[in-house]
């Protein structure tokens, strides 16, 4: 799933996010909106993980939506 596809339907995309990462809150989500940067800044700020990490995170993510 590409990112203008998550982003048109972060609503739905949102719930699976948060399930993955809880510790994150609705408003990180809610400001998140489908964009992968802001929200690999915030999972290195929450979790503690380098740049790559996160950015890797996200992008696994991403892809396991296409399954």
């Amino acid at each position: 799933m590409n990112k203008d596809i998550i982003a048109g339907k972060w609503t739905q995309v949102k719930g699976k996010a948060q399930a993955k990462w809880g510790d994150l809150t609705d408003d990180v989500f809610d400001v998140a909106a489908g964009d992968s940067k802001y929200l690999a800044g915030k999972l290195q700020e929450k979790y503690g993980w380098e740049r790559d990490r996160a950015e890797r995170e996200v992008k696994e993510f991403e892809k396991s939506l296409d399954s």
